[in-house]
């Protein structure tokens, strides 16, 4: 089985040098199909804005995710046991991967209209999976749609460090086991910010939540949290998308793949990625019509017919591995990003009409 489909026309590159990145100097492709699409087919715009339909799927998820954890807390199964690990890896690892990319959507305001009703939503997405991230991945994951690819600041891109000792399969592998906590920890590493008061207050709901299911179901239920949550961004089917997104596979300058199968359904249709970061202000309910409107900007594409093919080429293939990112020189000073991050209108990108988020 083939890990891609479409025809790579003119990305094709040489081969990568395996000790660096690819290093570009041209601007990132999505705002220029953002605004040829909205050119030659206006009516993509009907398609912007929140749907309110989402907040029940992430209130379904968090009710299963939660009476799952009470449950099996009930049953006294050991932690280390195969019943245990079973459970939070099928169904803690989907929950928590779909609670992931439900705080992702919230963080575009694809689900209210208001932004503190987002907010509030997103701090209760966050409540099974244990560990509060939903303030701080708003803030870095609006600065890798804004600044795709540019070192220093789109802390999605690896580091040189992860470049230099992940280089074998013992080392991909490594990476692809724990991806979720270079996630977590590379942000605070490349582009340290502070506390914002969101963060402060989802770090602050977060702890209280976890103590009060730690006073009524012990120790248990925090472990089945933390196992789903370390299940879901590690070696887990839904968890491929983390480098099914912009790692450059077959030699291609593409930037972004999307992904059109069957495991978009319970991942809110991240999988549609190049027309996420073309149109971020399209909830997930409505990307696939993007490609719909406007097939002939995206069938002559890359794509992925495999999540789990893309973390197996990622670990033993020798032409892809960290070094298949694009990256480009911060066109932002220290001062000019410090100025970046205190702008009120963070939503909208320089000079576009392409909008980071669904909502006023």
């Amino acid at each position: 089985m083939t890990a891609l489909a479409g025809d790579p026309g003119d990305h094709i590159r040489p081969g990568q040098d395996a000790n660096n990145f690819y290093w570009l100097t041209e601007e990132e492709p999505h705002r220029s199909r953002c605004r040829a699409i909205m050119k030659q087919h206006p009516e993509v715009k009907k398609l912007f804005g929140p749907d309110p339909r989402t907040a029940l799927v992430v209130l379904a998820v968090v009710a299963i995710q939660l009476l799952t954890a009470t449950h099996i807390t009930d049953l006294d199964w050991h932690p280390l046991s195969w019943k245990f690990l079973l459970t939070a890896y099928v169904v803690g690892g989907v929950c928590n991967q779909n609670l992931f990319l439900a705080i992702h959507e919230i963080t575009h305001n694809l689900v209210f209209k208001s932004r503190t009703a987002n907010k509030a939503l997103a701090m209760i997405a966050n409540l099974p999976v244990g560990i509060p991230f939903a303030g701080t991945f708003k803030v870095y994951h609006h600065e890798h749609h804004r600044y795709l690819g540019e070192d220093g600041i789109d802390t999605d891109l690896p580091t040189n460090f992860e470049l230099l000792f992940l280089k074998n399969v013992l080392g991909k592998l490594f990476f692809a086991t724990f991806q979720i906590l270079f996630y977590a920890i590379r942000p605070g590493l490349v582009n340290p910010k502070p506390p914002s008061g969101f963060v402060l207050l989802n770090a602050g709901v977060q702890v209280g939540f976890n103590a009060l299911m730690y006073q009524h179901y012990g120790v248990g239920i925090f472990a089945y949290s933390v196992l789903s949550t370390f299940f879901a961004g590690s070696l887990h089917p839904c968890a491929a998308h983390f480098i099914a997104e912009h790692y450059m596979f077959d030699g291609s300058g593409q930037e972004t793949y999307s992904y059109y199968g069957l495991l978009n359904w319970l991942c809110y249709n991240v999988g549609y990625h190049n027309e996420h970061h073309d149109f971020p202000a399209v909830s997930w309910l409505n990307l696939p019509k993007v490609r719909h409107i406007a097939p002939e900007f995206y069938n002559h594409l890359q794509w992925h017919t495999s999540w789990p093919m893309v973390t197996f080429r990622f670990i033993f293939e020798k032409d892809v591995g960290l070094f298949s990112r694009a990256k480009r020189d911060s066109h932002l000073s220290e001062k000019e990003q410090r100025k970046q991050q205190k702008a009120k209108k963070e939503a909208v990108l320089p000079g576009e009409g392409c909008s980071l988020d669904g909502a006023d």
